[in-house]
């Protein structure tokens, strides 16, 4: 490995001038600064990422802050938070991964620290007590998920609210009057996070402008569990399953109910692409673009960090994929 001393060495100076040129701490003539830099450039030196901060007084480092809590599926959110260390990536940033729940002291923590550049946050609550910290700080911040007020704030989702109402619509075409969603675990709704509360009510509001009956149930992701529920629900022609761990589950109880699908019973998910297409049958689906939003969340942070103004909210439009789980009613 190339040391601060071998470039120093090649191109004839001291190794506290080397220091210097990186650090801009003192002024070092033009001259001299070439010759370093060429010596940089000729071993392939890579300084320190400590040395490139004090260089730039940036740190090249954004923090992604993914609290692990109660009732969170794992295998979808990492599938964020590897769009975000990707898209960072591409832009010459890593990644501090925060997965301890320290709410808005943990923010102020690490945006009062010379550690990182700017945050993203995620599983953004309706009424997030981090959001106040948020709009104090001179960090830039990007939330992926959006809260009760976005002023001040710059926030990236799905339409988790037209997904629901698109869910309830392709059912209601079908000719389905009674639905049913079996949505997230009961912790995820006494925290109010926001993309759980607005896929309920996307699928409660339209249901009532289309003069469906819904019933919305928060559901653990265990197959009694699911299996109750669907015991609890035999006249529902139409299930929308927003809760990626429970809907293998779902499938297999409503096979032990004798409940065929979709000729008794027509199913909808709101999950990634994979887990729909691998299912038995296909589910039709609204499908959360993780990539996506990781990666958008990513651009908008650059941005913020390049002295752009951005919007203070980016939904994306949800899609429905129609596959073999859904037919008439």
């Amino acid at each position: 490995m190339v040391t601060i001393n071998d470039v120093a060495q090649h191109a004839g100076v001291a190794a506290s001038t080397v220091s210097y040129v990186l650090s801009g701490k003192r002024t070092i003539s033009e001259t001299t600064r070439a010759r370093v830099m060429a010596s940089i450039r000729t071993l392939g030196f890579h300084p320190h990422a400590g040395a490139r901060a004090l260089a730039s007084n940036k740190a090249n480092v954004i923090a992604l802050a993914l609290p692990f809590r109660q009732g969170m599926h794992l295998p979808v959110l990492m599938q964020f938070a590897t769009a975000v260390v990707t898209a960072a990536r591409a832009a010459d940033h890593d990644v501090l991964l925060l997965t301890a729940d320290e709410g808005a002291a943990g923010v102020r923590r690490i945006a009062n620290s010379a550690m990182v550049d700017g945050l993203i946050l995620m599983d953004v609550e309706t009424h997030d007590p981090r959001v106040p910290t948020l709009r104090e700080l001179d960090r830039p911040s990007v939330l992926i998920g959006l809260p009760a007020s976005a002023d001040g704030l710059t926030c990236i989702d799905l339409d988790f609210t037209g997904a629901g109402e698109l869910c309830v619509n392709h059912l209601a075409g079908l000719g389905h009057k009674r639905v049913a969603l079996l949505g997230a675990p009961q912790a995820v709704y006494d925290r109010d996070t926001g993309f759980a509360r607005r896929t309920r009510d996307g699928v409660l509001t339209a249901a009532r402008s289309l003069n469906v009956h819904a019933v919305a149930r928060p559901c653990e992701p265990t197959y009694a569990a699911v299996l109750r529920e669907l015991t609890a629900l035999p006249n529902v022609t139409g299930l929308i399953v927003h809760n990626e761990a429970a809907v293998d589950h779902a499938l297999t109880a409503l096979r032990t109910l004798g409940r065929r699908i979709p000729d008794d019973v027509s199913v909808v998910a709101i999950c990634p692409d994979e887990v729909a297409e691998r299912a038995t049958p296909e589910l039709t689906s609204v499908p959360i673009p993780a990539t996506e939003v990781g990666q958008r969340a990513v651009e908008l942070l650059m941005s913020k960090l390049d002295g752009n103004t951005t919007a203070s909210v980016t939904l994306l439009t949800p899609r429905l994929t129609v596959r073999s789980s859904t037919g008439p009613a």
